[in-house]
């Protein structure tokens, strides 16, 4: 029987039909895509691999390999044999995350081996702002300037640790994770209102493509919250992502953080998607 479908290591040779996939959703592919057009194909500078499953000669899903496992428009037989081709490289990822139905079925197929998850992220709602933010911006979050690192991570470090729940900076005493930082602060990706040298709100945008932006990284100061802070935060990063970055403002958010959720729909952000992640 002739072979009709497979899986290969994407190059720089397919990078028009990558990106003609990857656009065809562009808040949902936003992460992907973002390090695509930043790093291309090339493993050596992407720091991990794309797979395409070429179906009757053409280019119907990836999967992206680095330091987290992303499938992009992956049915099931996509999902089968990106599965048995993860299974053979041997897990190098921090994290699964993707659509639900192609998520759950790559972790069912190397749970078994993989396992066990340290968390299952089963629904996490992806949000996009619709019409201008609903409140007042706070004037007083802005671009964190790079001589103000050092203030941010802290709140960037403790952040995270709340999120995932360990501490970003365990491995290598923090230098890959401050790097990153310090990354999107000179790319003017990183905001924050910062008062008496403490960080009262903070937020960061990631991944960025023409198309759109994906907020991460948002942050009260654990003795300020309730008072309005991320609501007023969250406008001004939203208005400013929106004006000086890319015209669609995206985010994701676990299902059970009511408050932030609660946060999101007072600035005008509504879901449009959903995803899930394993956590390693």
């Amino acid at each position: 029987m002739l072979r009709t479908s497979s899986v290969r290591v994407l190059d720089r040779r397919d990078t028009e039909d990558v990106h003609a996939l990857l656009d065809r959703d562009p808040v949902g592919n936003v992460f992907v895509s973002s390090r695509l057009r930043a790093s291309g194909l090339d493993p050596a500078r992407l720091g991990g691999e794309v797979w395409g499953y070429i179906e009757n000669g053409r280019l119907s899903s990836l999967c992206y390999s680095g330091a987290n496992l992303v499938p992009v428009d992956a049915g099931p037989t996509a999902v089968r044999q990106f599965a048995e081709h993860a299974r053979w490289r041997g897990r190098r990822c921090s994290s699964i995350v993707g659509p639900i139905p192609a998520v759950t079925d790559l972790w069912e197929r190397l749970g078994p081996s993989w396992g066990p998850a340290r968390a299952i992220r089963d629904r996490q709602p992806v949000l996009e702002l619709m019409g201008a933010p609903r409140p007042d911006p706070d004037p007083r979050v802005r671009r964190v300037r790079p001589e103000e690192l050092d203030v941010l991570l802290p709140a960037c470090i403790a952040m995270f640790t709340e999120e995932v729940g360990v501490p970003p900076d365990a491995g290598d005493g923090g230098a890959l994770y401050r790097s990153r930082v310090a990354e999107l602060v000179r790319g003017g990706r990183a905001f924050a209102r910062i008062e008496d040298g403490r960080v009262v709100f903070k937020a960061e945008v990631g991944a960025v493509t023409p198309h759109a932006c994906q907020v991460q990284g948002v942050w009260v100061h654990p003795e300020l919250r309730g008072h309005g802070y991320g609501v007023a935060g969250m406008a001004a990063v939203a208005r400013l992502a929106r004006e000086h970055i890319a015209p669609r403002v995206t985010l994701y958010v676990n299902d059970f953080n009511t408050s932030a959720r609660a946060v999101y729909d007072r600035v005008g952000f509504r879901e449009v998607g959903e995803v899930m992640s394993i956590l390693f």
